[in-house]
């Protein structure tokens, strides 16, 4: 293993780099961290409710990218390209993660009745698919239902983080049958004070748990190199 291993980050907005960033100096402060940001991607995903063959293209073109950069491994930091960055993972040489593959192995054990809140419209059917896939190999019963966040992402790009914290926990508030709240997007996290705050339920978010699981894997990917 490199005395520094290097994690590419890929982001679709601005609004992702913080949070997976501050996450990463806590809790792997050894490994160098590159942000590459491609605004385009959010733009263009936001137009169409189906993940594009031009869109699967270019996060594959991405991941490629990046091991041309001698990444150790891709940390893609949006949740609306799941199927392609399941693609870019199968051709690469190196581990590439989606955002909550992390989150959601945590949420089964917190019950079966799992609220995602999500402030970006595209990103729900894609997540819900792959929260029912990871349930079904884990051979759990979970179900998973989404609530939309409305104008919380837009205070967020205006950079008025308080009313995006505000409005992500008052819908949290509203909700009562429910085991475990997942916050879908990095640039959530940091509503997740004020969301513990006004409810009793637990929360999760993605970026601690994302990076947790890249380094394993990481570091797994190595051994077996060096066998």
């Amino acid at each position: 293993m490199k005395d520094r291993p290097r994690i590419a980050l890929i982001h679709a907005t601005k609004v992702a780099i913080d949070p997976i960033e501050d996450a990463a100096e806590k809790l792997w402060p050894e490994a160098e961290m590159i942000s590459i940001l491609e605004e385009g991607l959010s733009v263009d995903r936001a137009k169409s409710a189906e993940l594009s063959a031009d869109l699967l293209r270019r996060i594959i073109d991405l991941s490629r990218y990046a091991e041309a950069a001698e990444a150790d491994g891709v940390l893609f930091t949006c949740s609306a390209f799941g199927a392609a960055i399941e693609r870019a993972n199968f051709e690469a040489g190196i581990p590439v993660m989606k955002p909550n593959e992390a989150m959601f192995e945590a949420a089964f054990s917190h019950g079966d009745r799992v609220v995602m809140l999500y402030t970006f419209q595209p990103v729900a059917g894609g997540m819900e698919d792959e929260f029912l896939e990871a349930a079904r190999e884990k051979g759990s019963i979970a179900q998973i239902t989404s609530v939309f966040c409305e104008g919380a992402l837009d205070a967020k790009k205006a950079g008025d983080d308080e009313t995006h914290d505000r409005l992500i926990a008052n819908t949290a508030a509203m909700i009562t049958d429910a085991d475990v709240i997942l916050l879908a997007q990095f640039s959530m996290a940091s509503a997740a004070n004020a969301v513990r705050e006004c409810t009793d339920v637990p929360v999760l978010t993605s970026p601690e748990a994302a990076i947790e699981e890249i380094r394993r894997r990481i570091e797994h990917n190595n051994e077996v190199q060096q066998c």
